[in-house]
């Protein structure tokens, strides 16, 4: 059953990272059109600026949980490449419960409560253009969401991989 969870939990990940990057197209097109209009025209527009800062924005934060189920984070592994693949599990079950579990936890509770604060407000940014900036900020919330779902599938294999003695499943 907890195989079945973790595999679901890398499936969304997987397709939401590849639909998500395609958030490149559009950040591009934005860009070159600012470019073009500044250079030009010597005409920049308003919003060619907050838009990539939102594109960039979302198109990072979706990442995360995509780049987790790839197994793409950034890890300095010296002294657990010595170590046997039991021993390898086991750190990965206590750093994933005492340090990644409740600290993604917390972030998500955070954000969330930050991004229904500013859609209860209908926050807009502090700019000349105040695009609603609350839609941001929710799915930001759900990005980090979908990181802690992701250590939560990550926490499964491990300790599948635990059980098994280490080997690979």
């Amino acid at each position: 059953m907890f195989a079945a969870i973790s595999r679901a939990i890398d499936a969304f990940n997987k397709r939401q990272g590849e639909v998500t990057s395609l958030l490149v197209l559009p950040l591009l097109a934005v860009v070159i059109y600012e470019v073009f209009m500044r250079y030009a025209f010597n005409a920049p527009t308003i919003w060619g600026f907050e838009v990539t800062t939102f594109l960039y924005g979302l198109h990072y934060m979706f990442g995360y949980a995509y780049t987790d189920v790839q197994d793409g984070h950034v890890r300095v592994d010296i002294f657990t490449a010595r170590m046997s693949p039991r021993a390898q599990a086991l750190l990965a079950i206590i750093t994933n419960v005492v340090i990644f579990l409740p600290v993604m936890t917390c972030l998500t509770i955070w954000t969330f409560k930050y991004g229904i604060t500013s859609l209860k407000g209908l926050e807009v940014n502090s700019t000349s253009w105040a695009p609603p900036i609350y839609p941001i900020k929710l799915v930001m919330a759900a990005c980090f969401l979908f990181l802690l779902l992701q250590g939560i599938s990550n926490l499964i294999k491990d300790v599948k991989r635990f059980r098994l003695r280490g080997n690979h499943p």
